[in-house]
């Protein structure tokens, strides 16, 4: 069985690109070939950290791997890495992206949108049928008055003269050439000298939105559901975000859930559990299904009332139900039926309560 990739990179499940990214880092510069020549276990670490990065640094892999798991990737090239030339960056592209060694300057220009999370609440009975939920949620969008740029109309934003538009500078410490970002421009390449008044030169002003999010049927508490584009607008007409609408499921009033199977517990009387009968047991889809209660049946017994629990998120098949019988004691009895249950006892024996009789006969 593949091991999590949560687990191999040793982060939590809503850890964020950048805690993903920086623990990477770590562990791939600990693992790489180049540091453990010869060592057949730190290469099949750095492979396994490789893989796990690969899927878990794009975030519609990500989104797809937190849903279906390794299945999604059984075919998938992140989970095939061909040697270590497979691997998109090596030892020297990690010193890169730390120093900006080694690569042509590329212009950085205004940042893109950050991705958001909106926590969506939903019954069972919507978690089972699928839904389309309508949310309200303000985020930060792009300004209609100057659309985005961040500059007055009739005005444009000028090359910035500290870093010649990059929106990085660079600066020699020893070895290394160290690249940061343009603290005149904050990374944009570009100053505003008459901002608009209705974003401030930002580009982006919050907004009150409305979406439609489509539920499928069979989430989970932790589904994550991704909505390409409807985060955070970028900066000066970057390209926005994406909105990850994470599912939590409601407490049931009669059902619990484990996985794709539900689980509820009904009373039944003790007097109807003697001679055995048939209830009528409410379903998660909203019916009621017919379900035999044998003679003698005890309390607790649990009775499986197949393909009546949750569909699977991927279709085509539903997991089960489980009954919990639960014996009710009959009470405010009349004395009449007091005195026709003692008769009943009267004429009872050893053999109709076993375990009664073997306690009585070891405690006495």
């Amino acid at each position: 069985m593949s091991k999590d990739y949560y687990d191999i990179l040793n982060v939590s499940r809503s850890a964020s690109d950048a805690e993903i990214k920086s623990t990477y880092r770590k562990l791939a510069m600990k693992y790489h070939p180049d540091r453990n020549p010869n060592d057949k276990t730190a290469e099949n670490k750095f492979r396994e950290i490789t893989e796990a990065y690969e899927v878990l640094k794009d975030s519609q892999k990500r989104s797809t791997y937190d849903q279906f798991g390794h299945a999604a990737f059984s075919n998938d090239s992140a989970s095939q890495n061909q040697g270590f030339g497979g691997f998109s960056g090596g030892f020297s592209d990690i010193f890169e992206d730390m120093f900006g060694m080694g690569r042509e300057q590329s212009k950085q220009g205004p940042t893109s949108g950050s991705d958001l999370r909106y926590d969506l609440s939903v019954s069972l009975e919507q978690a089972f049928k699928g839904d389309q939920v309508e949310i309200s949620i303000t985020l930060p969008a792009q300004c209609n008055s100057c659309n985005g740029t961040g500059a007055k109309k009739g005005s444009n934003p000028v090359s910035c003269n500290q870093c010649g538009g990059y929106g990085k500078v660079r600066a020699q410490q020893g070895f290394f050439t160290i690249e940061r970002t343009c603290p005149k421009c904050s990374g944009a390449g570009e100053i505003i000298s008459d901002p608009c008044s209705s974003c401030r030169g930002q580009g982006r002003v919050n907004k009150n939105k409305k979406l439609s999010v489509n539920v499928p049927a069979g989430v989970d508490n932790g589904t994550r559901i991704r909505l390409a584009g409807e985060g955070e607008a970028g900066q000066r007409g970057a390209n926005p975000g994406d909105l990850y609408i994470f599912i939590d499921i409601k407490s049931h009033r009669f059902f619990e859930r484990d996985g794709r199977d539900v689980y509820i517990k009904v009373p039944v009387s003790t007097l109807d559990a003697i001679i055995g009968c048939e209830i009528f047991v409410p379903c998660i889809d909203g019916k009621k299904a017919k379900l035999l209660v044998n003679s003698g049946t005890q309390t607790g017994t649990r009775l499986r009332m197949k393909g009546k629990g949750m569909p699977s998120l991927r279709g085509g098949s539903y997991g089960d139900q489980y009954v919990e019988i639960d014996l009710e004691t009959p009470v405010n009895l009349s004395k009449k039926q007091q005195d026709l249950i003692k008769e009943f006892i009267n004429l009872g024996s050893e053999k109709n309560i076993p375990k009664t009789s073997r306690f009585n006969k070891i405690t006495h």
